[in-house]
């Protein structure tokens, strides 16, 4: 009879790995509050965190919550919702622009939220 327990060896992953994605991690977190350190302002400042935020995430859920072993059809059950939804967010807010931008160039409509400087006292 064959062994039953020489299939789960191939299960093992090595720590080494583990120690790798830590280190990636802690990097990740390094760069991220090197963007406020820096003193990075406006859209800049949230796109890099917003990256550095998504890449820790992923490299949690691949690693981490062994996602990288899983099944293709788990995977996706887990992974496309929030993408199908991150996509529906990204179209809204680009409609959204847009109308707000067609609303100031035909009716003749100032900006109704002022832009206040970070930097002016009061």
């Amino acid at each position: 009879m064959e062994n039953v327990q020489s299939g789960e060896e191939g299960s093992q992953h090595p720590l080494s790995l583990y120690f790798i994605i830590w280190g990636l991690l802690f990097v990740l977190s390094a760069f991220s509050y090197s963007v406020d350190y820096m003193q990075i302002q406006g859209e800049l400042r949230w796109g890099l965190i917003i990256m550095f935020m998504i890449l820790k995430a992923g490299f949690i859920i691949w690693f981490f919550m062994h996602m990288k072993w899983e099944r293709l059809v788990l995977i996706t059950a887990i992974l496309l919702p929030p993408l199908v939804l991150g996509v529906f967010i990204l179209l809204m807010n680009i409609e959204g622009n847009s109308t707000y931008d067609l609303r100031l160039k035909y009716y003749d409509v100032e900006k109704t939220v002022p832009y206040i400087h970070p930097n002016s006292s009061h």
